[in-house]
């Protein structure tokens, strides 16, 4: 279970952190700022995506939006969002609580330069209603994340 996939990655490299579970979905950056009592820019949203033949988790703030130009300057393709299957088989997470911990096999994973205005961004947790709170460097650390700017100003 991609719940439990998440809980095992932040008990190995963080235990501090808490996977937070809501009653109430949290599946869309709007209903996850409510659930969490935080902005929408602050929910980190990961989106999962295909350039050529490799896969990729880009997360950005709740609000920002990927700039195709920025994107196929620095990763030299078009960027294709996966399907709901697709994004299952690679993450082993829904749509809706895709992030980038726990995660099946390794896939790149970058952040967006949008999330550092932050003290603390709240990425889902492998399910529609689970979340952490996290201070956006650190997510970066515990990913092996590479800072880009790819969204739009």
């Amino acid at each position: 279970m991609s719940l439990d996939s998440v809980g095992a990655f932040f008990a190995a490299r963080a235990p501090d952190i808490e996977v937070v579970v809501t009653q109430s979905s949290s599946a869309t950056v709007a209903l996850a700022a409510e659930a969490h009592g935080v902005l929408p820019a602050q929910i980190a949203k990961t989106i999962c995506l295909r350039v050529g033949e490799r896969t990729m988790l880009v997360v950005t703030s709740g609000i920002a939006r990927l700039d195709n130009r920025k994107f196929k300057d620095q990763f030299g393709g078009k960027p294709r969002m996966l399907d709901a299957q697709e994004v299952v088989a690679a993450t082993s997470h829904p749509v809706g609580g895709v992030c980038p911990f726990g995660l099946p096999s390794p896939l790149p994973v970058y952040c967006d330069v949008s999330l550092r205005q932050f003290d603390e961004v709240v990425p889902a947790a492998g399910a529609t209603n689970a979340a952490v709170r996290i201070v956006p460097q650190r997510m970066a650390d515990l990913t092996d994340a590479e800072w880009v700017d790819v969204c739009q100003a």
